[in-house]
């Protein structure tokens, strides 16, 4: 009998001691710093309660505005920013080549409501190395996020299709629009029409000359096939409420 309670003490010990040596080690693995971009408060409020929740990330820094996220990112030594493509400030376009230039090495995902076949092909190639919509489950931003801060990049199966596509000369798949053949700055300005912008803002907004302005309103018309200034702003108009929801 006394042996066996002899046996139990020290294995009980052994244990104690065990339990003891894990609860004093603290953790070495470092948490990947997430900088967030929305001008939506709800929205990077409830971002940052998913992210701060998961083992090893933590948010760093969260900004309502591009001109408060160029000040901010660099003194935040974030390992990622989350981005949606429309932020009180500059154009989503112009906001991603202005971070990437400022940080290049800096990975970056889109997270946004607009549509894809517009905007992720046009967010890579300004330094994006993800696109993914806000409709998408929590469990797939968390899983997109570790993707690329693993070194990965993503984009929706059907927006890899067309780029494999475009890659290999095919006619891209999937939407046939002609606003896909305007150039980034004629997207911006096209963009800005729609939004009810003179030329001179626009070109203040852009850091163009009106005459430049005036020269991508042309091209604009000649790759849309529209005819007149009322009718682009018509049609910039109606484009900018169907495709860029506001809330």
């Amino acid at each position: 009998m006394n042996t066996q309670k002899s046996k139990n003490s020290r294995r009980c010990k052994r244990v104690t001691r065990r339990t003891r040596t894990r609860a004093i080690i603290p953790s070495s693995i470092p948490k990947c710093r997430v900088f967030l971009v929305d001008g939506h408060p709800v929205t990077r409020e409830g971002l940052i309660s998913i992210i701060n929740r998961e083992e090893n990330l933590e948010v760093c820094g969260a900004v309502g505005s591009t001109a408060e996220a160029i000040s901010a990112i660099q003194g935040s030594h974030p390992d990622i920013m989350i981005t949606d493509m429309s932020i009180p400030g500059h154009n989503g376009i112009e906001f991603l080549k202005d971070i990437h230039a400022l940080v290049p090495a800096l990975p970056i995902l889109v997270l946004s409501m607009h549509d894809e076949t517009f905007y992720a092909e046009r967010a890579l190639r300004c330094g994006a190395r993800g696109y993914l919509m806000k409709a998408a489950s929590l469990e797939k931003l968390v899983e997109v996020m570790r993707l690329i801060l693993s070194g990965g990049s993503f984009v929706s199966p059907q927006i890899s299709a067309r780029l494999v596509d475009a890659a290999i000369g095919r006619r891209p798949r999937g939407s046939n629009s002609p606003i896909e053949r305007l150039s980034d700055r004629e997207f911006e300005v096209f963009q800005h029409i729609g939004n009810g912008k003179s030329t001179k803002e626009i070109a203040g907004t852009l850091h163009l000359s009106p005459k430049t302005v005036d020269v991508h309103r042309g091209r604009i018309k000649q790759k849309l096939q529209i005819r007149d200034a009322i009718s682009l702003l018509h049609h910039a108009v109606r484009w900018v409420e169907t495709q860029c929801p506001q809330g």
